[in-house]
């Protein structure tokens, strides 16, 4: 069995972490992660990796496609595709990973989608009033699958579990340290610093992938990407003012902190996510600019917050994807 993860964010990788062991008490298995902007280190041995199909964030609130479109060889993606050996598994377990996907169904190999994103697959996902015909069909054919077992913030079908959230968070003490955590990867650090600095009372601790060096002004502080780092801050914050992803939201409403998100500008996935964040209570900011301040500023004056509870599913959902793929005997563990 081979189980295709995708690298492009941090997400998928964390989500990894806790399916893995429930995978591998079905016997063999192989990974793959393909894509290159994860900062999150898989603590398992991969078998396969690939650049695949990277999205690259830009400055601005949305995708860099300049970059994305200038580092993605599709002569190089066609190659990798017809190379790689889907055929020499009974299944591939896919977390909306292209390369796999598509190999796959070129070769006839049964795949399951096991992400977020199989989750907007289902007709009862929550979606924003006008859709978008190419975010749909994206969704469909970025990693196809013939089957899928999703997660997302509620069950809203039979087929739909909350979310898995890493044992990083809910092993983790909480605090209220009354600093807030920010994680806007589409956006330049220095444009969010000139914001936060309109409220000098205010702790911020601003994660960038837009630098390689921490750094401080006033009650700012600016740091690279770190997971550790990010979960110590996040776990010992007041709040989190991030994108409209899906793990990150999903540990900040596990924790029971404020959350304001930000959709990602063009990133239909995010938009949807929006829209079930909203039916929640969240708080949903468009853009982070100066008109931005007054929506800020009463979510900072505010105290609501999201009461929800997330078991853990990541064995339920592994079951439930082993029924669909025909193989409902559990095996024992195998020692690795």
């Amino acid at each position: 069995m081979l189980y295709a993860i995708q690298g492009t964010g941090n997400g998928h990788l964390s989500r990894a972490v806790d399916i893995i062991p429930k995978l591998r008490q079905y016997g063999e298995l192989d990974l793959f992660v393909s894509g290159a902007q994860a900062e999150i280190p898989l603590p398992y041995p991969v078998k396969y990796r690939s650049k695949g199909l990277s999205f690259y964030f830009g400055k601005s609130g949305g995708i860099n496609f300049y970059k994305t479109f200038q580092r993605n060889s599709s002569k190089d993606v066609v190659k990798e595709i017809n190379q790689f050996p889907a055929e020499k598994y009974d299944l591939i377990v896919n977390d909306f990973e292209p390369i796999s996907a598509w190999a796959a169904r070129k070769k006839e190999v049964p795949i399951i989608g096991l992400s977020h994103q199989s989750a907007l697959l289902s007709k009862k996902a929550p979606k924003p009033k006008v859709i978008d015909p190419f975010g749909e069909w994206l969704l469909r054919n970025y990693a196809p699958v013939d089957k899928y077992v999703g997660f997302h913030f509620e069950e809203y079908d039979k087929n739909i579990f909350t979310p898995v959230v890493r044992s990083a968070i809910t092993n983790a003490k909480r605090k209220d340290k009354g600093h807030y955590t920010v994680y806007l990867p589409a956006y330049d650090d220095k444009k969010l610093v000139a914001l936060f600095m309109k409220f000098p009372s205010v702790r911020w601790h601003i994660f960038s992938k837009h630098t390689t060096q921490p750094y401080h002004l006033g009650k700012i502080s600016v740091y690279p990407v770190s997971g550790d780092d990010f979960v110590a801050s996040v776990v010992s914050s007041t709040g989190v003012l991030c994108g409209a992803g899906f793990e990150t939201p999903a540990e900040v409403l596990y924790l029971n902190k404020k959350l304001l998100v930000v959709p990602m500008k063009g990133q239909y996935e995010q938009k949807c996510n929006a829209v079930a964040l909203k039916k929640l209570g969240v708080p949903v900011l468009k853009k982070v600019r100066r008109k931005s301040f007054k929506r800020i500023e009463k979510w900072l004056d505010s105290d609501d917050r999201i009461t929800i509870a997330y078991p853990d599913v990541a064995g339920k959902a592994v079951e439930r994807l082993m029924k669909k793929a025909g193989n409902q005997q559990s095996v024992s563990k195998t020692d690795y």
